[in-house]
């Protein structure tokens, strides 16, 4: 497990355990994504020998569960809250509202009508 702990972190947020563990699914997701790809095609090739596929599968099964993509969620850059992310902007609900009203988003204004 420690083997996929990030040594370096390089987040400009608010650090708690739940953003760490989310950066080293990020990181160890982007270090296996092309043998995940490179497997899953092998498996999904009906043209291939039974034993072939199924060794690929196995190896695709084996593999830790940091590296598959449903494993990373959004989290807010400021706060690293996990629900109420607007994916644009990278900011939950409260935090856009927040960084919208002082003027930091360029192109962002409260609506009026």
């Amino acid at each position: 497990m420690s083997m996929f702990r990030a040594k370096k972190l390089d987040l400009g947020c608010f650090t708690n355990i739940r953003v760490i563990r989310d950066h080293s699914k990020r990181k160890a997701y982007e270090a296996a994504e092309a043998e995940r790809q490179a497997l899953r095609y092998i498996v999904r090739n009906t043209t291939l020998p039974a034993r072939t596929r199924a060794t690929a599968q196995l190896q695709l099964t084996q593999m830790h569960c940091y590296t598959r993509p449903t494993q990373i969620r959004n989290r807010c850059i400021l706060g690293g809250k996990g629900r109420g992310i607007f994916s644009d902007f990278k900011m939950s609900r409260y935090n856009f509202r927040l960084q919208a009203l002082a003027g930091n988003l360029p192109g962002v204004k409260k609506a009026s009508w």
